[in-house]
């Protein structure tokens, strides 16, 4: 059975995905969809850099703009969503291009992984969960190092939720999840992908992530994330773990100055940037995309896509 095509768009943040996917939407026929796990939820725009209207050239895009912060947002819903927008592109006659940030997202889709061997234990997560509540997050790191120390080393201790999630599996399979991870990431896709990944100058890249932070707050985030608590939108809930939401509460609640909050977006979000790079470079397939090597002109980088593109028989218009 001949495979479906696949194209993949990623790098880190503020590499510039954008621009490049909507000519690579109009380059292969294709629709976008968003693997980004902020965009997806509505009146969050300009922290999480959500694509406007306007920039979208026509192009239609899915998983952009279709929860509301309140609602639980992880890897096996957005798996659901993507496998349901892939069909509908399939159907027209498209071709899918996954674009974000997202890695593990992305490697769920591009291999197919199988999230439904683990049920889950309701009371131990709720055990977990409330020790978080507690300040205690730390302590659960230290379990997750002694009982998986391949995932301790892989994810953040502020990420309560993977930490959780980690600590979760072991305890219901008595398996590691980062073992787990290795066998599914072994496994064959089912599509015919190509897998390309945007990469920078470090240094300049850390100095668009400072701009991009800037033009956030000019554009009014302080004023969005005031909206989103008058919503009831509190810092416990998925969505508002985001970078860029969680310091601006900190920010509304008195706990730091403005100057604080900006310096730790800053801050973090380039070690984000740092950790999707270490991400990408574990990922087998990609296709790295060094911008200097084109002089940073999209138009000979959309040459090299089409290129690779043809070689891979998945159709374009050109």
């Amino acid at each position: 059975m001949e495979k479906k095509p696949l194209v993949i768009l990623t790098g880190p943040t503020a590499v510039g995905k954008t621009a490049l996917s909507i000519a690579l939407a109009h380059m292969v026929n294709g629709e976008i969809i968003s693997a980004d796990s902020m965009q997806v939820y509505r009146h969050m725009d300009i922290g999480s850099a959500k694509i406007r209207p306007e920039e979208m050239d026509g192009v239609p895009h899915h998983l952009v703009d279709v929860l509301e912060p309140d609602a639980a947002f992880n890897v096996v819903v957005f798996q659901q969503m993507v496998k349901a927008a892939m069909e509908g592109i399939y159907a027209r006659g498209r071709v899918p291009i996954l674009v974000g940030g997202t890695g593990f997202y992305i490697q769920a889709i591009v291999n197919d992984i199988d999230f439904t061997e683990s049920e889950d234990d309701t009371e131990f997560r709720r055990q977990c969960e409330q020790m978080a509540t507690e300040g205690r997050q730390q302590e659960l790191f230290e379990q997750l190092k002694e009982v998986d120390p391949a995932s301790a080393e892989a994810i953040h201790p502020n990420n309560v939720k993977r930490v959780i999630r980690a600590l979760e599996f072991y305890h219901l399979t008595g398996q590691r999840i980062s073992e787990h991870n290795e066998e599914q990431k072994s496994r064959t896709s089912p599509y015919n992908f190509a897998y390309f990944v945007l990469q920078d100058d470090r240094a300049r890249l850390y100095e668009k992530i400072d701009r991009r932070v800037d033009s956030m707050l000019q554009n009014g985030l302080v004023e969005e994330v005031k909206g989103l608590m008058a919503m009831g939108c509190t810092r416990d809930m998925v969505s508002m773990q985001g970078l860029g939401y969680k310091e601006i509460i900190d920010y509304l609640e008195g706990k730091c100055t403005l100057d604080e909050a900006v310096y730790t977006i800053k801050r973090d979000t380039r070690h984000f940037a740092k950790r999707q790079i270490t991400w990408f470079k574990r990922e087998k397939d990609v296709i790295w995309v060094n911008k200097p090597d084109f002089n940073y002109k999209d138009e000979e980088i959309c040459a090299f896509m089409r290129k690779v593109l043809q070689e891979k028989g998945i159709m374009t218009t050109c």
